[in-house]
């Protein structure tokens, strides 16, 4: 039997969540998102980032809210600013291009975006023969698995106010980037010195969803036609609401993610104990590392893993990824094999 380690989705959803999306099964709910699960759960999410006024809705996956959220926030000549490594740069189809909105890029080694890296995009972008840029993106954790530091969000923000530019944040493993030990954010701190950020589900135990918070009054007006024009309003939204109920009542949503950061501390640690080179800082659930390409080939006999790119002569950089199902007992295998 292989040994997946190849992303955080590869399962279904916690049994707790199954459970409930099964006892619900044959109860009847308002569609569109307006049902009292829905409902419950945008209650129980405001009151844990202790925003009463923001708005909230549900999305199926992670591409659908970065495209609906970016296309409707911005004008037609505005654009996105985001690291080089960001997911609506990389791994995203051209989606934010395909609905008219550039994508200006800057080199970050780390994954994160910072008030310099706004500044130079800025300077370069001054009159109306070039793109306005607008919004600032994020992710946190990054797609490196590096996360933000709450004084590095406070300076992201206080730049945005200054150039009147939005800040937006990707939050598909915001769970594992809330539960590093190097963390020092929280949810609450998102929703303070962000306009919008998601809650990623299906990332973190959920089956499909994700959470769209909007704390920008200014921008939530019309949402809903927007995301129904967009195409992404889910008919049978007490789905998703169910899932984010069961996520937040109890605590489950930390309890997941920092079990995917364990596993993955684990690995980390021989990583570095056998001198393996790592290829990113990472302290959540994602690890990229530098193998001998003989041993990855003898590795890919047992696990399901995915090599990014040669770095040198006989070595490439390859990506772990645990979850909130990840056994421990396989970490241990793995572990070992790589000693």
């Amino acid at each position: 039997m292989m040994r997946s380690f190849n992303n955080d989705y590869s399962e279904g959803c916690h049994p707790m969540i199954l459970e409930a999306l099964q006892k619900d099964n044959l109860m009847q709910n308002n569609p569109y998102g307006l049902d009292r699960h829905s409902e419950n759960a945008s209650r129980i999410i405001k009151e844990h980032i202790k925003c009463s006024e923001a708005d909230i809705h549900y999305l199926t996956g992670g591409t659908q809210t970065n495209l609906t959220v970016i296309s409707s926030f911005l004008k037609p000549h505005e654009a996105v600013i985001a690291a080089d490594s960001a997911h609506i740069n990389v791994h995203e189809t051209g989606a934010i291009e395909y609905t008219g909105h550039k994508v200006l890029s800057v080199r970050s080694e780390d994954g994160k975006v910072n008030p310099e890296m706004i500044e130079s995009i800025l300077q370069e972008h001054k009159d109306e023969h070039m793109v306005k840029p607008r919004l600032v993106y994020i992710s946190n954790a990054t797609e490196l698995g590096t996360i933000y530091q709450k004084e590095e969000l406070k300076a992201l923000r206080a730049c945005c106010l200054t150039h009147d530019l939005l800040l937006y944040a990707d939050g598909a493993r915001l769970g594992h980037a809330l539960c590093s030990k190097r963390n020092d954010l929280t949810m609450a701190d998102m929703a303070a010195y962000t306009d919008a950020f998601y809650i990623g589900g299906t990332k973190n135990g959920a089956l499909l969803g994700e959470a769209l918070v909007i704390t920008n009054r200014k921008l939530q007006e019309d949402f809903r036609y927007l995301i129904k024009q967009k195409g992404a309003m889910l008919a049978k939204g007490w789905i998703v609401g169910i899932q984010f109920e069961m996520l937040f009542e109890g605590g489950l949503y930390y309890e997941m993610a920092c079990h995917a950061d364990e596993m993955a501390e684990k690995i980390i640690d021989t990583l570095r104990t056998a001198g393996y080179k790592l290829v990113s800082d990472s302290s959540t659930n994602q690890i990229f590392v530098e193998l001998p390409d003989s041993l990855i080939e003898k590795l890919k006999e047992e696990y399901v893993f995915s090599v990014d790119k040669r770095t040198a002569e006989g070595f490439s950089s390859v990506r772990f990824v645990t979850s909130w199902a990840t056994k421990e007992e396989d970490v241990e295998r793995l572990i070992n094999d790589l000693r």
